[in-house]
């Protein structure tokens, strides 16, 4: 009985060699397929990697306040600075201005007491003198106004002098007015510009980050929200130096309204003293000539008698 007959030998295959899988290799040429294919290629997720790794030194890794400016671009730190600068001006001038106007207040209130109290401007000369502030300069310039009237003061209406003593008065008094207002207008100033300063550092700050953002190829919330935390930073700073410049510019608006009423209150006491010292000039000025009409009378009677 003879022997089977033997398969054909492939070519590149010798005797006796085991049959070759041809499928093994295709099934091995699978796997080589799905590592090299662009989805599951693990250069892509190298890539990723490398990109947030490139990023993520750009992070602020402290989001407080400090840290925050320390990150900041350089004109939204210019204008935090400035906004700063701003508020730190804003106290000092509260402090300053509130003493100086409760000093101001008190010695011209005392002022008016003392001028209501007296008789004429002899009495409240020696009390004025040698001091500073807008009631002594008050009766200092009607004193000065009614010396050099001295020679036509018995020739001239009374009224010419009041008039020119009310002038005076009234320019020492816009001009005492005035004083203490200064510095207030800085408050208005920093109450109206201060938010409008810090939204341009907030649309700044925006900016950059959305240049950022498209720099860095990637919507990630870790990339976008401490940018726009900082830029936002500028518009609080702004509103922390705004808010209290209009509240202290309004209660220094009330209390120099106060003050000059109480400037007006001096002037209009010492036009009183004024026309007081007028009055009894001319009643010392008649008395002799109503005396020497008495004589004149008492002797043109004997005479006919």
């Amino acid at each position: 009985m003879g022997s089977p007959a033997q398969a054909p030998i492939a070519e590149g295959q010798t005797a006796g060699s085991a049959p070759v899988n041809q499928a093994a290799p295709a099934a091995q040429g699978q796997p080589a397929a799905q590592a090299t294919s662009p989805e599951t290629a693990p250069v892509t997720v190298e890539g990723a990697a490398t990109t947030e790794g490139a990023a993520s030194p750009v992070l602020p890794h402290d989001l407080s306040p400090i840290g925050m400016f320390m990150a900041a671009d350089v004109v939204v730190k210019g204008v935090m600075i400035g906004l700063a600068v701003a508020s730190i001006a804003t106290w000092a001038i509260f402090l300053v201005k509130a003493l100086e106007l409760f000093g101001a207040k008190a010695r011209l209130t005392r002022a008016v007491r003392l001028l209501s109290a007296a008789n004429g401007l002899a009495d409240v000369k020696n009390a004025f003198d040698g001091k500073s502030g807008p009631a002594p300069e008050m009766v200092a310039a009607a004193i000065d106004e009614m010396v050099r009237s001295e020679a036509v003061v018995d020739h001239a209406p009374l009224s010419g002098i009041k008039e020119r003593v009310s002038s005076l008065l009234n320019r020492i008094e816009v001009r005492a007015g005035k004083r203490v207002a200064s510095g207030t207008g800085i408050l208005a100033s920093i109450g109206s510009v201060g938010p409008f300063v810090g939204l341009f550092g907030t649309v700044w700050g925006i900016m950059n980050s959305f240049i950022g953002i498209s720099k860095a190829q990637t919507t990630n919330l870790a990339i976008v929200a401490p940018g726009i935390a900082e830029a936002l930073l500028a518009t609080a700073i702004g509103l922390v130096a705004a808010i209290p410049a209009v509240v202290i510019y309004n209660y220094f608006a009330r209390s120099v309204g106060g003050y000059k009423v109480i400037l007006a209150d001096a002037a209009a006491a010492v036009e009183r003293l004024v026309s007081r010292d007028l009055d009894h000039r001319l009643v010392r000025k008649a008395q002799p000539r109503r005396q020497e009409g008495f004589v004149h009378a008492e002797t043109t009677i004997a005479r006919i008698g």
